[in-house]
Formats: C-alpha cells, sequence, structure tokens
C-alpha cells in the first residue's frame, strides 16, 4: 500500500484509503518554471505509482490558467497530461483527495503533497529526459540545484542505462526476482522514495547473482513510475 506523509500533519496516510476507490491528484503549480515543474512531476509520480498498484486516479492541474509554457514544459519532461480543474466535472466520488503543492503552498482542504523548491541553472536546450532524472535522482522534500554538473552526471547515467538495457534485451528473458521487485515495490510504497527505487536499479546493473534477462525486465518494470523511457534503444545499432 502507498503510503506518503501529509505536509499538514506530517502523519503517514494511505494515498489510497479504499481498495479500488477513486483518488483525485490534484497538482497546484506556483507558476512555469523548474518549481511548478517539479510539482507536475511529483503528481505525475504519484498517479503513476497509484495505477500501478490498481487505484483509479483522477489528475487535474489546478492554476488560475493554463500558461502554454507550463503546459510545454511538462509534455518535455515526460509528465502525463493533466485535465484542467476549471473544466471538471465536481463530485465523481473520490475516496481520496491528494493536493500536490511546493513546501508552505496553500491548498483546500484535503492530504498535501509537499514539494520542496528547484534553484536552476540549467543551460540552454538540456536534455528534458536528464532533467528528469536529475529531479528524480533528489528526496522529494530536498531543495534541488540544477546546474551542467548535475546535468552532465543525469545525462551520462541515463545514456549508459539505455545502452545496457538495449543490450539486456539480446539475452534469454527471464522475469524480475521476486527480492527485487519487492526491493521497488518498497521503496516507491515509502512515502514516493524515487531515490531508493534509483539506487535499487544501481545495484541491479551490477549484481553478479541477477541474469542480464532479469536486469532487463527490472529496468522496463522500473521504468513503468520513472518514464524515462530506458527501453527508447532498442533494436538500436550496436
Amino acid at each position: 500500500m502507498l503510503r506518503i506523509t501529509d505536509a499538514r500533519t506530517g502523519d503517514f496516510v494511505a494515498a489510497a484509503p479504499v481498495r479500488r476507490g477513486l483518488t483525485r491528484v490534484e497538482a497546484h503549480p506556483p507558476g512555469s518554471g523548474m518549481t511548478g515543474l517539479r510539482v507536475l512531476l511529483a503528481a505525475d509520480l504519484l498517479v503513476r505509482a497509484l495505477e500501478l498498484g490498481g487505484t483509479p486516479v483522477w489528475a487535474l492541474l489546478s492554476c488560475e490558467r493554463e500558461p502554454a509554457e507550463l503546459v510545454a514544459g511538462a509534455a518535455a519532461l515526460g509528465i502525463r497530461p493533466f485535465e484542467h480543474s476549471r473544466d471538471a466535472d465536481p463530485g465523481l466520488g473520490e475516496a481520496q483527495v491528494i493536493h500536490v503543492v511546493t513546501e508552505g503552498g496553500n491548498a483546500p482542504d484535503g492530504v498535501r503533497f509537499a514539494v520542496a523548491p528547484v534553484q536552476s541553472e540549467a543551460p540552454e536546450g538540456a536534455d528534458p529526459a536528464a532533467l528528469r532524472l536529475a529531479l528524480l535522482s533528489r528526496p522529494r522534500a530536498a531543495s534541488v540545484r540544477l546546474d551542467e554538473a548535475v546535468l552532465g552526471e543525469a545525462d551520462e547515467t541515463l545514456r549508459r542505462w539505455r545502452s545496457a538495457v538495449a543490450a539486456w534485451a539480446h539475452r534469454p528473458s527471464r522475469p524480475v526476482p521476486d527480492e527485487v521487485r519487492g526491493r521497488l515495490r518498497t521503496a516507491w510504497e515509502d512515502d514516493l522514495d524515487v531515490p531508493e527505487v534509483l539506487a535499487t536499479l544501481r545495484w541491479a546493473e551490477t549484481e553478479p547473482g541477477l541474469p542480464d534477462g532479469a536486469r532487463f525486465e527490472t529496468y522496463a518494470y522500473a521504468d513503468r513510475l520513472l518514464g524515462l523511457d530506458l527501453t527508447r534503444d532498442l533494436g538500436a545499432p550496436a
């Protein structure tokens, strides 16, 4: 069961308290900058984690208007579209409402899922996938500084993983080991601890007892949450 910290109280709460009950995830970006995009990214991950657990989700974007710059930036980061709250039909009988906000941000009644701000020094034309990985690599409650060094490290990791996944795909298929699947799910169900998910992938990358076919399936499975397109290079020339 996915449990998250409610920023109002500091308590752990179930993200989906009713089995198969609808959960509304409402993102409240403070603007179209990187902090606003981090709020949308956190909401995107929350939706993905809930869906992986079998929970139906209603994803909403709450802001006075829907700026084109924010929508374009979210799409570039691989964030799936949100329905705009002003166009939504209220009263769908959701069992839980989670508001994704910046630290100290205001929101209507409901659980608050807080995200720390971003200090961006990202160079012009930075790879959006590297930006996404850099944002995912820090705990949600910790501020992020995006600079050339951080993005360079994320880009190097992303290239290495995509190349490895493409190579592992040529090996005999093996299922994700129960231990590895358990580590991944324990991480993301514990307050959406994405850095621990990434740490598990780093472990799986070099663990000598793990067959390459199982490495491939592990990365493909984790990417259903991460949204890094790790299987992008399948079929590409070696």
